[in-house]
């Protein structure tokens, strides 16, 4: 391992949020843009909605091996190819004019995602020490969790007066601002002779299996849950899941995904844990496309309902990192899952007025920031606090995967929900969609609850 003699810059730690906006802010705000997109680009909402889960959906695929590559090739060359990916995966998106352009951008876009999300904390990991630490992984929290407030605000603004595009283009220059802040940074990576064969097979079995579940959730109600489309990609789900598993049992610690990290039960509890309220932003597109094609608001409008969100995580993750040190991981962890589920209930009051309905919203997404705030940083500092050093790397990645695949899939579920309930009415639609996202906290709450240890994070 390198020396810890080097420490950590606030130019670095800038650099690290600028990477982290790219994807958080940027990639995340087409949730809020689908109807301007789709008078732009000739994209069915069916397609759309695919296209939008790939970058989570491919992020997660990706950002294990991606975690274990920062640690054998390096943090910094791994972050550096991801904001070259994001670049990319920008420009894909500002030429597409078919739905084929714009699902291959959203791909490339998880893919550098995948690349940022565990070389950056791997490198929080080993260039801050102590409450260092702890103040980078609050600023790291800002750029991700105060990214995916901003970025339905944002993303509603700049397509609103702007055009949609703009938000990609802005996103490039985020990324060729975070390339120049980095350069320079010394490189850090595990010194090591013992070289494993890498497991393709598991990656293959793994891919395959979150693709075909993805397709099955997201196409089910429009070609039918019982038609050959959705079926055989449920058949072969079910075929890969039962090959990657039993593969990963035979290879033990030559798998895709090192299973010997889950006997952690801090890192376990809080990569669960994450997995369960990433879901939650199915809130997210739900909320927004109600509001608009249910209520008649705008894009910016809706985006505006979500101020509040967004002053309330940037505010709270300090206060969270605070909560930490004072009294461990758990309590803040516990709240914050709470007051995120009840204000994700506010939001799914679909019966009340137009006016009355707009304000508990905003109370709702005021309570989802406060929940997310006090939950970032305690839950991070956990799951990297727990981690063993030669594999900081690897275990970031499946803490991000656990993010990134929450987040696909919570959205996928989510709008999934809200489209087979559609022709019950937008509001019922809504309250379904949106109590789905309740239920996620629920089991997010309990998993904590039983798995994360009373003082986990405190030190």
């Amino acid at each position: 391992m390198k020396s810890v003699a080097y420490q950590g810059s606030g130019r670095l730690i800038i650099g690290i949020m600028a990477g982290v906006l790219t994807f958080w802010l940027f990639a995340q705000s087409v949730v809020n843009i689908v109807p301007a997109i789709q008078q732009d680009v000739a994209i069915p909402l069916g397609s759309l909605n695919l296209a939008i889960s790939l970058t989570g959906l491919f992020s997660g695929c990706f950002i294990v091996v991606a975690g274990g590559f920062a640690d054998r090739f390096g943090r910094v060359k791994m972050t550096q190819l991801g904001f070259i990916l994001s670049i990319i995966g920008c420009l894909c998106l500002i030429m597409a004019q078919n739905s084929l352009l714009f699902a291959a951008g959203r791909i490339i876009q998880g893919l550098s995602a995948a690349c940022i999300m565990p070389a950056t904390l791997a490198l929080i990991k080993t260039c801050y020490q102590d409450a260092a630490r702890q103040r980078a992984l609050s600023y790291w929290s800002i750029g991700s969790w105060g990214g995916s407030g901003l970025c339905s605000l944002a993303g509603g603004a700049i397509a609103t007066y702007w055009g949609w595009k703009w938000v990609f283009i802005l996103s490039i220059l985020f990324a060729l601002a975070g390339m120049l802040l980095i350069r320079g940074t010394p490189e850090s990576k595990v010194n090591t002779t013992v070289s494993h064969r890498f497991d393709y097979f598991g990656l293959f079995t793994f891919v395959v299996m979150l693709i075909c579940l993805n397709w099955a959730i997201t196409k089910g109600n429009a070609f039918g849950w019982t038609s050959s489309p959705i079926l055989i990609p449920a058949f072969i789900f079910l075929l890969a899941a039962a090959l990657f598993f039993t593969g990963a049992r035979r290879k033990k610690s030559a798998s895709f995904i090192d299973f010997a990290l889950f006997r952690q039960r801090a890192w376990s509890g809080a990569t669960l844990s994450n997995f369960l309220l990433n879901a939650v932003a199915g809130t997210l597109i739900v909320a927004s496309i109600y509001v608009q094609q249910g209520r008649g608001f705008s894009a910016f409008q809706s985006g505006m309902l979500t101020l509040g969100y967004l002053v309330a995580v940037l505010a709270m993750i300090r206060v969270g990192e605070k909560l930490l040190q004072k009294v461990g991981a758990r309590k803040p962890m516990l709240w914050g899952t709470a007051m995120t589920g009840i204000g994700v209930a506010l939001m799914a009051l679909t019966q009340l007025p137009d006016s009355t309905y707009a304000a508990a919203v905003f109370i709702g997404y005021v309570l989802f920031g406060l929940g997310l705030g006090f939950y970032a940083t305690p839950s991070t500092d956990t799951a990297i606090s727990s981690a063993p050093e030669d594999k900081i790397g690897v275990a970031s990645g499946i803490y991000k995967m656990a993010s990134s695949l929450g987040g696909a899939f919570g959205i996928a579920i989510s709008a999934s929900v809200y489209a087979a309930v559609l022709p019950l009415g937008a509001a019922t639609a809504a309250t379904a969609g949106l109590l789905v996202n309740v239920a996620f906290c629920v089991i997010s709450f309990i998993t904590i609850a039983l798995m994360v240890p009373r003082q986990a994070g405190s030190a």
